[in-house]
């Protein structure tokens, strides 16, 4: 028995050793070509980010794109999820197959259908309040069309995040137990639900996080400039800066990745000691 564990512990530290070589391997020469110089190393990629035009305003931008889609999506999914699994079980096909068809519809064929949209709406809406609307959610200093489409890039993910919290919890017996207790059906979710889900929470938050802080496709076609975008425009001018945005948006991301996780474990810490 003894020997057994000894050579699984060997394997998984094989198999760990492979998956950081296969990360760590092209994150170390992306590094390396972001300092090297002829004249020896130098850090003025990253020195120099701060200074350069447009970091500020498309970092700035796609967090606030970020923050306000997660709290579309949040509010969006999460009553119709408890509502489904509450009072009509047997929408939750039609409810799991609205929400997972984005994935069969590619970034390009989304963006080219809210281009089409966006034309039709000029055309047919210049005589009526709606076409200020349409003039509204292009706005270049905040784009909701942009938020429109990250929601929908972002529903198949957050969906079943939530949908794997929600299958942990007995949501109809804390519901009424809750209810048994005098509270309402908003405070029975606000302050019983809601706690429970707060891995599930965590986790589509930050795989939507993820998603419009990589987003290019449709921000690059609607004529937008996030950070994603941002980066590639650099990159045509400046190829050392752009790989050093790029390594230090991936470390954002891993530490966002690891946060979430060290708060995943303290709220199951604080349960199992509770």
């Amino acid at each position: 028995m003894a020997q057994l564990i000894s050579r699984v512990r060997v394997w998984r530290g094989v198999v760990l050793l492979l998956a950081g070589a296969y990360f760590l391997l092209p994150m170390g020469a992306s590094v390396y070509f972001s300092i090297d110089d002829p004249k020896g190393f130098t850090f003025e990629a990253y020195t120099g980010l701060l200074g350069a035009p447009g970091f500020t305003d498309s970092l700035t931008l796609t967090l606030e794109l970020a923050a306000v889609t997660v709290v579309v999506l949040l509010l969006l999914l999460v009553p119709a999820l408890i509502a489904v699994r509450l009072g009509a079980p047997r929408l939750r096909p039609v409810l799991e197959v609205v929400c997972t068809l984005p994935l069969v519809v590619p970034p390009v064929a989304l963006t080219a259908g809210l281009i089409g949209v966006l034309r039709w709406g000029p055309d047919y809406l210049m005589d009526t309040p709606f076409f200020q609307t349409i003039v509204f959610i292009q706005d270049p200093k905040f784009p909701i069309v942009l938020v429109l489409a990250y929601v929908l890039m972002s529903l198949p993910l957050a969906y079943r995040a939530l949908d794997a919290g929600l299958r942990a919890v007995d949501v109809r017996t804390l519901v009424e137990a809750a209810r048994n207790c005098g509270a309402s059906w908003p405070r029975a979710v606000i302050t019983v639900v809601l706690p429970n889900l707060r891995g599930a929470l965590l986790n589509a938050s930050f795989l939507t996080l993820a998603l419009v802080l990589g987003e290019f496709t449709a921000a690059s076609i609607l004529g937008y400039q996030p950070f994603a975008v941002w980066i590639y425009s650099v990159g045509n001018s400046q190829a050392q800066m752009s790989v050093a945005v790029s390594v230090l948006s991936l470390l954002i991301t891993w530490v966002l990745l690891l946060l979430l996780a060290a708060a995943g474990r303290e709220r199951r810490y604080k349960t199992a000691h509770s």
